[in-house]
This record gives structure tokens, sequence and C-alpha cells, in this order.
């Protein structure tokens, strides 16, 4: 019978369904909600601000805030980037497409996936995202999925990383660079991709964020 449950799974009937998906919207709304009036409960107010530091792509902000409680805070500081855009890009046959180049602040050479600055060029995240492949890689891709948004380090930095998921990629060009820039691009295959995540291979924790986001989208990851 539809009405009948067993241990560990239910059978529903439509009404039933409808009681249960209308229970869980509700409880979401008001969470939200809620979650929602602490936000602006807890926010601060910035009293002053002043620039130590002004560079094209980095920023350092002191700021004196005061808490909803009344407490000062000064100094805060604050790092001021662009926005970032990042993708799993998969190519038509199903490879996927790495890079490796060398980063000086940990003096490591790292396996990544593509990405960058959004620039003031830039229509919107998809269109940074499809110019930074294109740069860097070389590939072009027909269709771009947006995954979410992350915080490298909310605590300090004031942007965000925009994630990707990128198909249906063709080689169409050579990579164009920047002066500074030295890029290897890596074909991988998925399990490939999937073993150096279990070998704590990748490093960069805002792509390997990306990375499991576009391979539960892609089927491959479960919880």
């Amino acid at each position: 019978m539809a009405w009948q449950a067993s241990c560990g799974a239910y059978n529903l009937t439509q009404v039933e369904n409808g009681l249960v998906n209308l229970v869980h919207s509700s409880w979401f709304i008001a969470m939200n909600d809620e979650l929602s009036t602490m936000n602006l409960s807890m926010k601060w107010k910035t009293l002053s601000s002043e620039y130590l530091f002004n560079d094209l792509w980095f920023k350092v902000r002191k700021d004196r805030c005061e808490t909803p409680g009344g407490k000062i805070v000064d100094p805060y500081y604050v790092y001021e980037f662009p926005t970032w855009v990042t993708a799993l890009p998969v190519t038509e046959d199903g490879k996927i497409v790495m890079i490796r180049q060398y980063r000086h602040a940990l003096g490591e050479t790292c396996l990544e996936i593509p990405g960058g600055c959004v620039d003031d060029t830039d229509k919107n995240f998809e269109e940074a995202i499809a110019r930074e492949l294109l740069e860097e890689t070389g590939y072009a891709f027909s269709s771009y999925e947006w995954l979410g948004k992350i915080s490298a380090n909310p605590s300090t930095n004031n942007n965000l990383m925009q994630m990707f998921l990128a198909k249906g990629g063709k080689k169409v060009a050579q990579q164009e660079l920047d002066g500074n820039e030295e890029i290897e691009v890596v074909l991988l295959d998925i399990e490939e991709l999937k073993q150096l995540l279990k070998e704590n291979k990748i490093i960069q924790a805002m792509h390997v964020t990306c990375i499991m986001y576009a391979l539960e989208k892609l089927g491959e990851l479960s919880y």
C-alpha cells in the first residue's frame, strides 16, 4: 500500500509528499529569514577607512569599525582584490584541462584549474572565465554552468571567486599569456583527477572546492 512505511524508506502518497515538501519548504524559508536577520543584526558599522597600499590587483585598507554592541574595533585590516573566476574545464572527449605553473609565494610548482581576475572589459562572469580559459589554455567551450561563489578568507579578503563547469572544450588557439606567466597545459582523465584529490596533490583550496562542485554536477561525486 502507498501509505505503508518501512525502516529507512518511505512510501508516501502524493498528498503526503505535498505535506512533507510544504513542511521542508517552510523550514528553509524560516531558516533563511532567521539568517538574514542575524546577518543584519551582527553587521559592523565602518566609521572610517584609509588605504595603506594601493596597486592594480591588490589594495590594503585600514578600517575603524563599531560593532552592534558599541565596541570599537581599530584597526581592522582588509585586503581588496578583484572578483576571481575559475572553472573545471572538460573537453569534447571527456578530458579535464588542468594547468601547471610556479607559485612564488609558496615556492612550489602547482597543478591547478584555469582562472583569474574579472576585467573591467568583461560583461559578466561567464565572459570572464571564457576569456581566461582561452588565454591560459587555448581551449574554447560550448557551455558554462555556474556552480556558486566562495571566499578565500572572509576575515581578510573582500572579494569572491565565481565557480563554473565548462564543457565541450576544443583547442582553437595558442596560449596568450601575460609577460610573467609560464603555464603548462595538462590533460587528465576524470579518474586521474579524482586520484590526485585523494592523494592531496592539488593544494589550491579554492580550486579543490570548484572541482568538488563540478564533479558532483557531472555525477562523479556522491555523499
